[in-house]
């Protein structure tokens, strides 16, 4: 039985928490091989990838404006290259090297194990590049939908779950009580707030348009509640 799920929604929502009890209820049925995997990861240039997006100083690193990138690039060593090139990215690389990663993870890792029959349970996948990249970093949906095209061959999960919750919401839960959250942040934080509001209704967006694909749950509810949602969905998936 060959089956696919993934999971979306914002940063501090609960994706990787959920994402692993159903892998253990699943296991737990003994009846599939499962095979969990996060985005950007599963191959090799996928956690390249993943270790530059965890990168404290990503944001904050640019080139310099006085000179060429060649002559810039002239003067490092080969394996600071790639580094440079993308804490630089502008909005269409960033969606490139997203693109490159998840196409070597689908022909590597959900292809072979679909093709096997397995259970493949994903913690992000093209969802979040129409939101991150298309609808938060503004980049032109329909050229986000190619690139999706060309790094999946068609491949489309069985169910999405999006963990939806207030951007306000998940950055409280990482720097602390929601009513002091104004005076942690200074103007960079907000811009960033902006940007999660808009990631959140390009998922909302997404998953109106394609319903039967979709399950959306209130990520604030308690993580037993949505564990138990979760799997009354999946469980009508499964062969009886």
């Amino acid at each position: 039985m060959a089956l696919f799920i993934t999971f979306e929604g914002g940063d501090g929502c609960g994706k990787s928490t959920q994402a692993n009890e159903l892998v253990e209820r699943l296991r737990k049925q003994k009846k599939w091989k499962v095979i969990p995997i996060e985005e950007p990861g599963g191959t090799l240039l996928g956690k390249m990838l993943r270790e530059w997006l965890r990168g404290r100083e990503r944001s904050l690193t640019r080139l310099p404006e006085e000179g060429t990138q060649f002559a810039l690039l002239e003067t490092m060593n080969n394996h600071s290259i790639p580094d440079i090139l993308l804490h630089a990215a502008a909005p269409r690389a960033e969606l490139l090297a997203f693109t490159i990663a998840r196409s070597q993870l689908v022909e590597d890792v959900i292809i072979p194990n679909l093709v096997n029959n397995n259970v493949v349970v994903c913690t992000r996948y093209t969802d979040s590049t129409t939101a991150y990249q298309g609808y938060g970093r503004g980049l032109d949906l329909s050229l986000v939908k190619i690139a999706n095209e060309i790094a999946t061959k068609g491949i489309k999960p069985n169910l999405t779950i999006l963990l939806d919750l207030a951007p306000d919401e998940a950055l409280a839960r990482r720097w602390g009580a929601k009513a002091n959250i104004d005076d942690h942040f200074e103007e960079q934080v907000v811009d960033k707030l902006d940007f999660h509001q808009r990631v959140r209704q390009g998922y909302l967006e997404l998953a109106e348009q394609e319903p039967e694909r979709w399950l959306v749950i209130d990520a604030t509810l308690s993580q037993d509640v949505i564990s138990d949602k979760i799997w009354q969905r999946v469980s009508k998936l499964l062969p009886r």
